[in-house]
């Protein structure tokens, strides 16, 4: 016997469910008998595909029994079975990419957690909602020695070897006093019919019920032990859409997702003809926790001919789409078919790319509060599909949504072209880190003062990157407009008159400020600010922030320009200021403060400091 931690995070999620925070006890059941059917799908393929596992009278099913003398429920199915290694990685501790956010994420209200379990898949350990110990009986098919798992909730499990006969587990569950409802026949079978009703396998009951013969005084009441499959056993994806009822397909989600919370879409096809295969996809109403991880987990299942083959392969789906869960089942993919065979397969290729228009189709047809939950969950990952998927780039150009200077909420390209400049034809766009910077920043004053909208886009690390690329949507071309001129009533003959006549105050502030700045230079984007900062967009390494941003480094510092207001007041009395000391102060505070109004931080904050100081104080 070995004795073994939990895992500190399944400690934590152990003792939610030992105090059935969780409202909804009985998918416990669901959760034990969808993983006794992955089991099963294991087995099934190795004993389809391996010589050393083909039994010719095996068949695949899960036993529920329900002995309600000693007050305890047992899931047995005949799979691939686990050894001690599997206990100890799949039941001690949780490998799904996630968890420590998951558990930081807890908060202590019962309510509120409820919600993040359920979006975070319980598994296996919502049996101790209902159950003061449990013992996990398995044996790997291909192995010898069998295994008992045992706990009882708290932070230890032991691992003791014992004898099995064949492969597959029993899950033994010792249920609480007052979790006994869990041992009636009737009770079981209706959670049974309502989450599991489709599961392929089938689902047998086990029980005793009592059994009367003769008559009168000579009657006679036995218990007597019965068996009864109470599911279909028939994979939903694989019957006609007009056979399933819509509350069929949200619990087939819910099994699907180990989850509470109902799909925001799905999608059901069957595609006949050269090829044949059918897919059910789900769109998840919450994001995964693992979205923007690197080992994301994949929510597709791959069948061939209703057997299963993975559900661990990245290739299924583009990677974002990685949120989106469901079954893709082939007719034509071989049986045998092999990791590195899946990514170079030509049909699977087909599949791919006809799920992808299909699964873009549904999500571009959302509206209202439905497509407001989409954008709220999935619009970065939808830039990230702009930058990565050139064939569907323009579908996605119609679901992205960005925030705007002019319009309240997030708007799509089609609704800014269509209150756009239909003569001039574009789309004018700033990125930064921050809304509330950019919503605030000298370079849209220009813009505002013209009525002109401005999308204001503020996931800097990936619109850096993937907006440029863009090019145009509907032949409107995309400006960033701090590499544009601004918006200008002025003449061009009146815009040199301006230059001339300030030329020696830019020039002299260019002096001071040396090589901070490459140029200094008079503005016409300015109404209200004296003083703004843009990047030199001619400067070649302007050009290869994506570039670098791909492989992870940092984009070396891109020379800045000082635009200076000849309007504002302060840029007037500059002009005609004496005072050497002070101008220097002065030209330095115009290109911190710049710096500051565009999210950036002065090269020398006890120098800016120092000067706002001094300049105080002449001023008192």
């Amino acid at each position: 016997m070995a004795k073994h931690q939990f895992q500190t995070e399944i400690g934590q999620l152990l003792k939610l469910m030992t105090h059935s925070l969780y409202s909804n006890k009985e998918i416990f059941i669901r959760e034990l008998v969808s993983n006794s059917s992955d089991a099963i799908d294991k087995f099934n393929y190795l004993s389809l595909t391996d010589e050393q596992f083909k039994q010719e009278d095996w068949i695949g099913q899960v036993s529920i029994g329900l002995d309600s003398k000693d007050g305890s429920l047992t899931i047995a199915d005949n799979g691939l079975g686990m050894n001690e290694d599997d206990l100890i990685n799949h039941l001690g501790t949780i490998a799904k990419s996630g968890t420590k956010s998951f558990v930081e994420n807890l908060t202590g209200d019962a309510q509120k957690d409820s919600n993040l379990i359920g979006q975070f898949g319980v598994g296996f350990y919502s049996v101790f909602m209902v159950a003061d110990r449990v013992d996990v009986i398995t044996k790997k098919a291909g192995e010898e020695q069998a295994y008992k798992f045992t706990t009882n909730g708290t932070g230890e499990f032991e691992i003791t070897p014992v004898t099995k006969d064949s492969h597959g587990t029993v899950i033994y569950m010792k249920l609480k006093e007052d979790e006994k409802e869990f041992l009636g026949k009737s009770r079981v079978e209706k959670v049974v019919k309502k989450y599991s009703d489709h599961i392929a396998y089938p689902i047998v009951i086990n029980f005793e019920e009592d059994e009367t013969t003769g008559e009168g005084e000579d009657a006679v009441t036995t218990k007597v032990k019965r068996s009864e499959q109470v599911n279909a056993a028939t994979a939903l994806w694989t019957l006609p859409k007009s056979e399933i009822k819509e509350e069929e397909y949200v619990e087939f989600y819910k099994s699907l997702s180990h989850g509470d919370e109902e799909p925001l879409k799905y999608l059901h096809n069957k595609v006949e003809g050269s090829q044949e295969f059918t897919t059910l996809f789900y769109i998840p109403k919450t994001a995964p926790m693992d979205l923007y991880r690197a080992d994301y987990q994949s929510g597709i299942k791959l069948y061939v001919k209703r057997v299963f083959i993975t559900d661990d392969d990245k290739e299924l789906l583009p990677p974002y789409l990685r949120f989106v869960k469901g079954i893709i089942d082939s007719e034509d993919l071989p049986l045998n078919v092999s990791r590195e065979i899946l990514q170079e397969n030509r049909i699977l290729a087909n599949i791919k790319q006809n799920s992808v228009k299909k699964i873009l189709r549904e999500i571009k047809k959302l509206e209202g509060e439905d497509s407001e939950t989409f954008t709220s969950q999935y619009n970065k990952v939808i830039k990230e599909g702009i930058y990565m998927d050139q064939t569907n780039k323009d579908i996605l150009l119609d679901i992205v949504r960005y925030k705007s200077s002019t319009e309240e909420g997030l708007v799509s390209l089609e609704s800014y072209v269509s209150r756009g400049d239909s003569e001039k034809k574009e789309i004018y766009y700033i990125t930064g880190e921050n809304e509330q910077v950019l919503r605030n920043s000298p370079l849209l004053e220009a813009y505002k003062k013209a009525s002109i909208e401005v999308l204001i886009m503020d996931d800097k690390e990936i619109d850096e990157i993937v907006t440029p690329m863009i090019g145009s949507y509907n032949e409107w071309s995309l400006k960033d407009i701090t590499s544009i001129d601004a918006p200008d009533s002025k003449t061009q003959e009146e815009k040199e008159e301006i230059n001339k006549e300030f030329k020696s105050l830019t020039d002299k502030i260019k002096e001071v400020l040396g090589d901070e700045v490459k140029e200094v230079k008079i503005s016409t984007r300015l109404t209200s600010s004296p003083s703004c900062v843009l990047k030199d967009s001619s400067d070649p390494m302007a050009g290869m922030a994506a570039m670098f941003a791909q492989m992870g480094q940092d984009m070396p510092e891109i020379p800045l320009i000082l635009e200076i207001n000849p309007d504002h007041a302060m840029i007037q009395k500059l002009d005609k200021l004496e005072d050497d000391s002070l101008f220097g102060d002065l030209s330095w505070i115009l290109l911190d403060s710049a710096k500051l109004s565009e999210g950036l931080e002065p090269k020398d904050k006890g120098a800016f400091s120092t000067r706002i100081a001094n300049l105080a104080t002449k001023a008192l």
